[in-house]
């Protein structure tokens, strides 16, 4: 059996003893850096073989795990932080050994996302996890736009020497929405500051880059401002300028999110004012 084990985040935290348990039960345990790893099981007294499994060879690795799995063996997988697959290696392995109608099984613990979620003090009915933006401001801003109309709070990895860069985008793309930055979760310097993407920009700005691994919660789309009368009828006799009442009326319409009916009355009224 593969079993996915979550470790604590910056392998500095506590860790059920389930989690101990089972690396301490199982014929291998697969990580991502052997070193980051070892802190961590000596820390607990494991002393099960550690043998590498990353981005470079999960591919070549996994004929050789699935012949272990097939012969019986109890396979364990953590990665350097947090939960496995998340951000990290270790899809391609399970799905690997799905295929093969070999058995996977998991053991819960911190995620990192889900409790920067739990702190931000946005919506937690519904949520995306992002993972890590694009390194560069055109592909980020790019990428930005494509989760920008989800109905959803949004959560972000990022890297503390480009949270600044991060923000800023965010703030252009999404508006100043409501937003938290955390760092260090379930170690000592744990920290989560909240406020406006504008407040949070202007804090690191000044503030510098933080230390520690960063998550972003974004709060999902803000509801548009209400239309005043003053607006329709600037926006109807802008239209009028170039185009008839019927035309006009459409494209404010559409544009405002009115019903055409209502907008094409008041044009008619406009224009007849003029």
């Amino acid at each position: 059996m593969l079993i996915l084990v979550t470790t604590p985040i910056g392998n500095l935290g506590d860790m059920p003893p389930r989690g101990v348990e089972t690396m301490q039960a199982a014929d291998v345990v697969l990580c991502e850096d052997t070193r980051v790893t070892r802190k961590l099981t000596t820390r607990f007294g494991i002393d099960t073989r550690l043998i590498p499994l990353h981005d470079h060879n999960e591919d070549q690795m996994i004929d050789g795990i699935l012949k272990r799995l097939s012969e019986g063996q109890t396979v364990a997988l953590v990665s350097d932080a947090g939960m496995p697959l998340i951000s990290d290696p270790g899809y391609r392995l399970v799905r690997a050994v799905i295929a093969a109608g070999l058995d996977v099984s998991g053991v819960p613990g911190a995620n990192a996302a889900l409790m920067a979620l739990q702190l931000s003090g946005l919506p937690t009915d519904r949520f995306l996890f992002t993972g890590f933006a694009p390194s560069k401001t055109v592909g980020r801003q790019k990428w930005l736009a494509e989760v920008a109309d989800t109905p959803a709070s949004l959560i972000f990895f990022e890297s503390p020497n480009r949270l600044v860069a991060s923000l800023s985008d965010m703030l252009a793309v999404f508006g100043n929405r409501p937003a938290s930055v955390s760092r260090e979760l379930t170690k000592q310097f744990e920290e989560t500051r909240r406020g406006s993407l504008g407040d949070l920009l202007a804090h690191y700005e000044q503030a510098g880059a933080p230390k520690g691994e960063i998550c972003i919660c974004v709060g999902g789309p803000l509801p548009p401002e209400p239309t005043t009368e003053a607006d329709l009828d600037a926006a109807i006799l802008s239209a009028l300028k170039t185009q008839t009442v019927k035309s006009a009326a459409a494209d404010v319409a559409q544009a405002l999110n009115l019903p055409k009916r209502d907008v094409y009355q008041r044009a008619i009224t406009l224009r007849k004012g003029e």
